[in-house]
């Protein structure tokens, strides 16, 4: 890597630009640790937690959705991820070569704004948690000048590490890594002695519609990190293993996602109430002692910090495609802004915290399943991706298209995009296809979102793209008038 990336905790200067050959010395088995990070949050706890009570699932039937969860999308982060080693830039910017120039726009605010959603969320879980270390501490007892303060205080945090850039990430990510493994493995100690084990062995099994939509639930989270996966890669060299891109992935969501839902599992069976708290965090205070409980709030807190500091890290690169001359950094901290406002009306209006948050995450998986389905379709006839036709983006750019769009990717995009809403049911919304079929009582709306998509990315005709540096051509005057009658 180059001096401004290569020592660590130096900030990040380098934008959506290629990245040359010669600094892509990252490796491989750095990226596990960024998906450990990528997971650490109580919302697994209570999202484990929804599976026994909202969806009456069993103990066995929770681990085979805490098993299948990570593997369905981390899979699919790690496949994305392939192309951030092949093009060395990031998610959003690689996404040029697929939608063009002007079409990426529309896929790239949507992602952008969903950000928004999944920033708001984790900046709220955070500030939630510090609020219950300072009761267990100090009896402070929350109201809404002390819930404004907190989250500001998140948000600020999140602000610093993201605005940094990718090695003051990575480096938090590694030393999170060691200390939420270290605390997990003495939560679930104390489950293993203080459970009634027999109530939760005698938990009567759900429906297999419930296991499935269950683990769209839970994997919601790791499609939103999908079209992020390239910022995460792009300083790999272009030899570094697919296997190991796809491995790391998987196996770093994998050993977060798994303890932590069956640990919401099996808290549920002795306290219900946790899958509907007010908040997602309180709970913890109640149900372990304080000298396990208060270190690991502090760990789940820094890594939300770090989620959401990998969140607006790649929403810094998303603003940049989207047009905004700012520097990275700068960039960020419109998704700090955004998640501040955002998460102040989410802390002082909203009378359900998981209500709100399972239905923000079935419409967040069909935001995100679109682009995956086009891109990924793209990846499979794609090796290459010009880094000056990337950067051009005027008509001289090779990924001009016509009139700076892909006709075949952005009308696959809207068409899976409508589809998979269509197929779509939340407490905030629910298309008018979804009842009476597999793929709504299944919760498998984003499923379709990317198989239509693919399908029809493939199928339709696609631009050739033209050499980058020429123009194009105009459209002749005889034409244009015949087009206007």
């Amino acid at each position: 890597m180059s001096k401004t990336v290569e020592t660590e905790g130096a900030l990040e200067t380098r934008g959506i630009e290629q990245v040359p050959d010669h600094e892509r010395t990252a490796r491989t088995r750095e990226l596990f640790p960024t998906w450990v990070g990528a997971n650490i949050s109580v919302l697994l706890l209570t999202m484990g937690a929804s599976l026994v009570v909202a969806y009456h699932l069993n103990i066995w039937q929770a681990l085979v959705v805490a098993v299948a969860a990570p593997i369905v999308s981390y899979g699919l982060v790690g496949l994305i991820g392939i192309a951030g080693k092949r093009g060395g830039a990031p998610g959003m910017a690689l996404s040029r070569a697929v939608f063009g120039q002007r079409g990426n726009l529309l896929p790239g605010a949507l992602i952008w704004v969903a950000r928004w959603g999944w920033e708001t969320i984790n900046a709220v879980t955070g500030a939630y948690a510090m609020l219950t270390i300072l009761d267990i501490l100090f009896g402070l007892k929350a109201d809404s000048v002390l819930d404004m303060v907190m989250l500001l205080v998140f948000v600020v945090a999140t602000f610093a590490i993201s605005g940094l850039g990718i090695n003051a990430v990575q480096k938090c990510n590694k030393y999170a890594t060691y200390l939420f493994g270290v605390f997990s493995v003495l939560v679930l100690g104390y489950l293993v002695a203080n459970t009634d084990w027999s109530k939760v062995l005698d938990q009567s099994a759900g429906s297999t519609a419930a296991v499935i939509t269950g683990i769209g639930m839970i994997a919601a989270g790791g499609v939103s990190w999908i079209p992020s996966a390239p910022d995460f890669t792009r300083y790999l060299p272009r030899t570094a293993s697919s296997r190991a891109i796809v491995g790391t992935a998987v196996g770093g969501a994998g050993v977060v996602v798994l303890p932590m839902v069956l640990m919401g599992a099996v808290m549920a069976v002795g306290t219900p109430d946790l899958a509907s708290a007010s908040d997602p965090v309180s709970f913890l205070g109640e149900i372990l002692p304080t000298w396990i409980a208060v270190p690991y709030l502090c760990i789940a807190l820094i890594g939300m910090l770090l989620i959401n500091s990998m969140s607006m890290y790649s929403a810094g690169f998303t603003a940049q495609t989207l047009g905004f001359k700012v520097p990275r950094h700068w960039a960020v901290s419109v998704n700090a802004v955004i998640s501040l406002v955002f998460g102040g009306v989410l802390m002082l209006v909203a009378t359900s915290f998981m209500g709100s948050f399972i239905a923000f995450l079935s419409l967040l998986a069909v935001a995100f399943s679109a682009w995956v389905g086009v891109f990924g379709a793209d990846m499979l006839r794609r090796t290459e991706y010009d880094g000056r036709a990337m950067a051009d983006t005027g008509r001289t750019s090779a990924y001009w298209y016509r009139g700076g769009f892909s006709p075949a990717a952005v009308a696959a995009w809207a068409i899976g995009l409508v589809s998979g809403l269509l197929f779509t049911t939340s407490d905030w919304f629910t298309g008018p296809l979804a009842a009476n079929n597999v793929i709504g009582e299944y919760g498998l709306g984003w499923v379709a979102t990317i198989v239509v998509s693919g399908v029809l990315y493939l199928v339709l005709p696609k631009p050739v793209a033209r050499p980058s540096g020429t123009a194009e051509p105009a459209e002749p005057a005889g034409e244009r008038e015949t087009a206007g009658v």
